[in-house]
């Protein structure tokens, strides 16, 4: 049987339990955090004193934070372009019988969990008097417009690997964000950047379990994917980044050294992730794996540590690049 045709029958297959899935890994809609819970209140008479006590905390940060909170919020605000990609992704179908139409089903109640991302993020900086907001719209439309190739084609093996990874990374930034929140004093901030990163956390799991599954079914080809994607290495959507004025794709780097500099999401960070799902998958363990997919697995098991010995070499600026995003601290 192609290639192509065992894929889809692996999805179809996983689609079975996509009502699982979803009562596992997302939350419905009436449990789960609101943007308004974490913002100030416009019902409420204290609204505006409210909104002068998140300016002035916003004081408080440094240069490189906001940089980072601002590329954070973009990525997020681009979700159109993240749902339209999962919606071609091979064995998704958004319409048609019935019976084949659960990983659409997924892919939206997915992407209403991360809508009230960039929503909490887009208005807190709004109200934090620390940003351009025009020059932040006008990089996520940017983004938007622009798309991205993250080189997964329409093979679900490898976009489930890309999530998998993406998602834990984008826990480990808002984490970053949430424990320098809280170090500067800022509660309120703090809690709203962990709620998210409680979110991004539960989709990498459901992500990861989907590459499991796959494993079980297909460990050839989901090694061979995994390698691939690893070879060529996970292209976070911030890559694509660009103030306006700028051609496409020219402000990641800048983005980058911001948040390696605080410590939010690092070259180590990566290596880590990389670590952590192959120890997930168990890829030391998964057997009857062709003689292709077996050197597959002994190149993802040596990277980490080749890795390693590159990043040691990594040398990062000390002077942030100036981004039209972030205004200067006023007092």
């Amino acid at each position: 049987m192609a290639i192509k045709n065992i894929r889809l029958e692996v999805m179809h297959f996983l689609e079975k339990n996509i009502d699982n899935f979803i009562n596992q890994y997302l939350i419905p809609v009436e449990k789960i955090w609101q943007p308004t819970d974490f913002l100030p209140d416009s019902e409420k008479d204290s609204f505006f004193e409210e909104i002068t006590e998140l300016r002035e905390l916003a004081k408080e940060f440094p240069y490189d934070f906001w940089v980072v909170l601002v590329g954070d919020t973009i990525t997020e605000e681009a979700l159109p372009t993240y749902e339209s990609w999962l919606l071609g992704v091979e064995g998704v179908e958004s319409a048609g019988r019935e019976d084949r139409n659960g990983w659409s089903k997924w892919i939206r109640h997915w992407t209403g969990e991360e809508n009230r991302h960039g929503d909490v993020l887009n208005k807190y900086l709004y109200l934090s008097g620390r940003v351009n907001m025009k020059e932040v719209e006008r990089t996520t439309q940017y983004l938007i417009n622009d798309g991205f190739d993250i080189g997964t084609g329409r093979d679900p093996y490898k976009n489930f690997v890309y999530t998998s990874f993406q998602e834990l990374a984008t826990y480990i930034s808002h984490n970053g964000i949430a424990e320098l929140a809280k170090k500067n004093g800022n509660e309120k901030l703090s809690r709203m950047c962990r709620r998210i990163a409680g979110d991004e956390m539960r989709h990498h799991t459901a992500y990861s379990e989907f590459v499991n599954r796959i494993f079980e079914v297909d460990p050839s080809e989901m090694m061979l994917a995994f390698s691939y994607m690893m070879k060529q290495k996970i292209i976070m959507p911030a890559h694509f980044l660009r103030e306006s004025g700028q051609k496409m794709a020219t402000a990641f780097e800048q983005f980058s050294n911001s948040a390696q500099r605080i410590g939010v999401y690092t070259t180590t960070d990566y290596i880590d992730i990389m670590q952590k799902l192959i120890g997930k998958w168990k890829i030391d363990k998964i057997s009857g794996l062709t003689d292709e997919a077996e050197r597959a697995r002994d190149y993802l098991m040596k990277l980490p540590a080749r890795m390693t010995k590159i990043s040691e070499r990594l040398v990062i600026p000390t002077d942030p690049h100036l981004f039209k995003w972030v205004m200067p601290a006023t007092r």
